[in-house]
């Protein structure tokens, strides 16, 4: 058989199998709202396992609050593209959308607890290539670069660098959008970054925003809901109505609001809203847990796990905490 009749073939069985129900399972459940993937070789997942296992109860009914839901998946592998490519692998055949994070750009969180990233323009403009491209037709939503635009503003970019940051948001997000089934949010800080919205608008804009599908909130910060939704709200009237998603992994409780390291493990807060695409808000497109919960945010001069790493009795404190 030709080349044109194995073709042939091939699609006429695709047409049979989608008339019997049999293409990839729906990603949205009965309500509508979208079905988010849950990682099953999440950290919290393996911590559910070992304390199962030990019979520690008590704790695994804690930690299982966690790793039966949704968290986003963070990609700074040097190639990127296996890891994508298996995630969205997965998750479409399990009916499910992931939340991936892009993160590798160029002096990445500022030499701080997450400094790393690529060591030039021109190796992030490949990587962001490679993890379009692994994307391909799969389903998927993706955040761009937690701070690299509010550290723009915070002036740590300095010599000239900012412009090329923000060239290479704004690349990120076209690469992105190319692909046909990718929602693309880039980050914008949270609410504590945010002293007057008008001075964000422009750097948005030069970053991309409007050709994403929006913009992504409180990504690794504690700011509450509703104080997170009123501070977006004022960006998004800047940029006329653009729509953003709420990372409300941890903030059940706020922010820790005075003291050192309130935004670094602070002690005290609990588990927010789960994810959820029916927000209740007409620019929200979701409630996402993006940060990990469970996963540290740096050893935070106290000696504490490196950033991503399991931490383990403050998972145990965010899961009790939430009631």
């Amino acid at each position: 058989m030709n080349r044109y009749g194995r073709a042939a073939t091939a699609l006429a069985f695709a047409l049979v199998a989608t008339a019997c129900g049999e293409g990839p399972p729906s990603t949205t459940d009965g309500s509508g709202a979208t079905r988010f993937y849950v990682d099953p070789e999440g950290t919290a997942v393996g911590e559910l396992r070992r304390l199962e296992g030990e019979g520690k109860t008590e704790d695994a009914a804690l930690i299982r609050r966690i790793a039966e839901q949704p968290n986003a998946i963070w990609i700074g592998d040097q190639d990127p593209h296996a890891r994508v490519s298996d995630i969205t692998a997965k998750a479409q055949e399990a009916g499910q959308v992931p939340v991936l994070v892009a993160y590798h750009i160029p002096d990445r969180d500022c030499g701080q607890f997450s400094a790393g990233g690529a060591t030039s323009a021109d190796e992030y403009r490949s990587w962001i290539g490679r993890f379009a491209e692994a994307l391909g037709d799969r389903p998927a939503w993706v955040i761009v670069e937690p701070d690299a635009l509010a550290h723009i503003l915070d002036s740590c970019t300095q010599g000239g660098r900012a412009a090329e940051r923000l060239g290479l948001l704004r690349e990120a997000v076209r690469t992105l959008k190319k692909q046909p089934n990718a929602k693309v949010y880039l980050d914008a800080g949270n609410a504590g970054w945010i002293k007057n919205a008008d001075d964000w608008a422009e750097p948005m804009r030069q970053a991309g925003v409007t050709e994403a599908d929006g913009f992504a909130f409180n990504v690794s910060n504690f700011f509450t809901t509703e104080e997170s939704v009123a501070a977006a709200r004022r960006l998004s009237d800047g940029l006329g109505g653009a729509h953003y998603v709420i990372d409300t992994s941890r903030n059940g409780n706020g922010p820790l609001r005075e003291g050192a390291d309130t935004w670094c493990n602070p002690r005290g807060r609990a588990l927010g809203a789960e994810p959820t695409t029916r927000t209740g808000h007409d620019r929200v497109d979701a409630f996402l847990w993006i940060k990990r919960p469970g996963e540290s945010d740096g050893d935070c001069h106290r000696g504490e796990p490196r950033p991503g790493e399991w931490f383990s009795s403050y998972a145990l404190e965010l899961a009790r905490n939430a009631g």
